[in-house]
């Protein structure tokens, strides 16, 4: 059967679409079913200066690969796409980034893995495109739905659907 697992991908550096379709075309390959996805979105970066918006999806995936497992297979495909470790702490500008929002209900805190994503309530560009594939899913640790999250975030920052130019 599975587990079903919520994604947040995101790139702000060259041709961001493509570098988000090839990650989608790789994990679907690599480690389970795409479900769904959501619309792009395009956002202003968050926690540091870019020049380079960014741009986000959601997905939702079906998986028989445990937290840990599907981590180091989305950092090998990350690596595999250009993105280069950071040389300082903090954000930087990326070609891909890949992130387990959810993995079904579970909990878990390890120094590889904070699932449910500790940033999810905080963040805008997450939530918007995550309301859109799953207004329903239950976060594991608030017991609040998506829609009610969205409904009380305080992040201003920008996120715009995209349309393609």
């Amino acid at each position: 059967m599975g587990t079903l697992v919520y994604l947040s991908l995101g790139s702000n550096l060259g041709n961001r679409k493509q570098y988000i379709e090839e990650a989608l075309q790789r994990i679907s390959a690599r480690t389970g079913q795409i479900e769904s996805r959501s619309s792009f979105y395009e956002t202003a970066p968050w926690g540091f200066e870019s020049e380079q918006q960014f741009l986000n999806i959601c997905a939702a995936l079906t998986t028989e690969l445990t937290p840990l497992q599907l981590l180091n297979e989305f950092q090998t495909i990350e690596k595999e796409l250009g993105r280069n470790k950071k040389k300082q702490a903090g954000y930087v500008s990326r070609v891909i980034d890949i992130d387990i929002l959810a993995f079904g209900d579970d909990i878990l805190s390890s120094d590889e893995l904070t699932v449910p994503h500790p940033g999810i309530e905080n963040r805008k560009f997450v939530l918007l495109p995550l309301v859109e594939i799953a207004p329903n899913f239950i976060h594991p640790k608030t017991a609040k739905t998506i829609k009610q999250i969205i409904a009380s975030c305080s992040d201003e920052s920008s996120v715009l659907l995209y349309e393609n130019k």
